[in-house]
């Protein structure tokens, strides 16, 4: 198992655009000392698709010396080719990741049996842990129960980031893949851990981490009730969440909070005057508004 509680550490820019790595390391090492038990590295939360493969590998590079003897570093090396997804994961591979998040290949829409064939080329090149990703709302297409259970015979796919709410699909996943499960939407966690996941790679544990890692433990421990109302005591994270497009959002409550990651790389833009007041309410109901 890759943890319980992984968070999707956005990169911190400076004001040139340039990334901050200091500010990064100081960042994975903030979430590790908060409920995080690993760090997925370059996802969409890392804005990769304005990383040059030089700046994801570093970044990789980073997070392995900055808590890799702490918590899993997981590598998003995956991208709509398979040839650049198997140099990035090789090259991942070769800096120390502890594993590959592997998102279905996006945009080119290719068949059931095409995911399949990506995912072999990937696992041919490192005996290390795969994640698959399946974010049906960004890459149009589902990896389908079926493929799921094809890409399960692949010896080192071990996990999937499940950013789809349908629960018959997760239970599939639980009881006849033996894959571990997570919850690739934040507000899935809970859903997902009674349909027998093992945790989530989440974004809200930038500024809600140790709750959410509480509430993972509790749920575990058997205490259900406990486990729901810090479950729900956490609304205001996923309210966060939804005011603009991740990660806008989040970095903006990043840098409310003391944490200087700097802005997003265009096409994203900044949270605006208004975003950032709904971005500090959100904080404020949390109660985590005490500067970092």
């Amino acid at each position: 198992m890759l943890g319980e509680v992984l968070t999707a550490i956005v990169t911190p820019f400076r004001s040139d655009g340039s990334i901050d790595f200091h500010r990064f390391a100081a960042l994975a090492h903030h979430l590790v000392e908060h409920g995080s038990d690993g760090l997925v590295v370059a996802g969409t939360t890392g804005e990769s698709p304005t990383l040059s493969d030089d700046e994801r590998l570093e970044l990789i590079r980073v997070a392995v010396g900055a808590v890799g003897d702490r918590a899993t570093v997981i590598a998003g090396t995956g991208t709509y080719s398979t040839a650049h997804s198997v140099h990035l994961t090789k090259q991942a591979h070769d800096h120390g990741a502890h594993g590959f998040l592997i998102v279905t290949p996006y945009y080119n829409k290719p068949p059931q049996r095409g995911i399949v064939e990506h995912f072999k080329a990937i696992a041919d090149v490192s005996d290390r842990p795969i994640m698959v990703y399946n974010i049906p709302s960004r890459v149009v297409i589902n990896i389908e129960p079926d493929t799921m259970t094809e890409l399960a015979a692949i010896p080192t796919v071990k996990a999937v980031k499940q950013a789809n709410d349908d629960l018959h699909q997760a239970r599939h996943i639980v009881e006849n893949t033996g894959l571990d499960l997570y919850a690739g939407d934040d507000n899935l966690i809970f859903p997902f851990l009674e349909a027998g996941g093992v945790g989530g790679v989440c974004v809200h544990t930038h500024v809600c981490g140790p709750q959410v890692k509480e509430m993972v433990r509790l749920f575990k421990q058997g205490d259900h009730v406990e486990a729901r109302r810090l479950d729900e005591a956490t609304e205001p994270a996923y309210e966060l969440l939804k005011v603009q497009a991740n990660p806008i959002a989040i970095k903006a409550a990043l840098n409310i909070l003391g944490h200087e990651v700097g802005g997003v790389r265009l096409p994203l833009v900044e949270a605006n005057e208004d975003e950032q007041a709904r971005v500090r309410d959100c904080l404020d109901r949390l109660g985590v508004l005490a500067p970092a």
